[in-house]
Parts: structure tokens; sequence; C-alpha cells
């Protein structure tokens, strides 16, 4: 019976782990939203692996690739005076406990009004300081 017990302990210990991981990741994604309504771009930053991060738009209609950058990002964020508001549903999270993606999609709004629609992925690793972002790609509708 005591085998039973530890290999089952074992065995729960992983799923455990995963579940805490998608926890901190969900953080991850909240402290984001967060940063980008309160126009913190300074929190907005330290979300990203400092050493490099990728920030690709993908326009669908005309089919068009745009390199950004979480700096440039994190910049609109801080020195905008309109109310932002990005919204994040049918969120999907994978991890093995060290690398991990977020896939969902987006509506951003701008002063109360629709100005961006699509799907994101994230790509985050976990450090010592906990997930932080290392690469944003994500496809774009806006409404111009």
């Amino acid at each position: 019976m005591r085998a039973f017990f530890i290999a089952t302990l074992l065995l729960s210990t992983p799923a455990l782990a995963n579940n805490t991981d998608v926890t901190d990741i969900q953080r991850v994604m909240d402290n984001f939203r967060e940063a980008v309504v309160s126009h913190d771009g300074a929190r907005l930053s330290a979300l990203f692996i400092p050493e490099g991060s990728t920030w690709l738009n993908v326009l669908k209609s005309p089919a068009k690739v745009r390199v950004g950058s979480y700096q440039d990002f994190a910049k609109f964020v801080s020195t905008t005076k309109s109310a932002l508001n990005p919204q994040h549903s049918h969120i999907k999270i994978h991890t093995d406990g060290t690398i991990a993606s977020a896939y969902f999609d987006f509506v951003f709004m701008i002063d109360g009004k629709v100005q961006n629609t699509g799907s994101e992925t994230w790509q985050l690793v976990k450090g010592p300081d906990g997930w932080r972002i290392a690469a944003i790609t994500y496809s774009s509708e806006p409404r111009l």
C-alpha cells in the first residue's frame, strides 16, 4: 500500500507543477493586460526577456509581415492618452515547465472602440525570475 501511495504521488507531481506553471503564465497575461490598461510601459517591458524578443504583426489583407518590438509597444502604451483595453479569449496554454506557448484570440480596444482583432501566440521561457515573453506573433485585421 505504501508503494502504491508513493507511486501515485510521484506520478501526480508533474501535473501539479504543470498547473502551477499554467497559473503563472496566466498571471503574466493578466499583468500584460493590466500594464497596457494602466499605461505602464516599464511594467510591460519587464514581462519580456531583455536579451531579445520577437514581435511580429501579420496583416491578413493584404498579406504582409511587419516586424516590431516590445519596446515600441511599451513606448506607445506609456505615451498615448487614449484608453487601451486588450481583451483575450479562447486561451490555450501548453508548457513542459521550461518553455510554453499561449494561443488566443484578441480584440484591441482604443477609447472603447474595436481597433484590431485577430489571433495571437506568445512563446514564453522560464528563467530564474519566472516566466518571461520571448516572442509575440499576431494576425491582424485593423479597423481603420
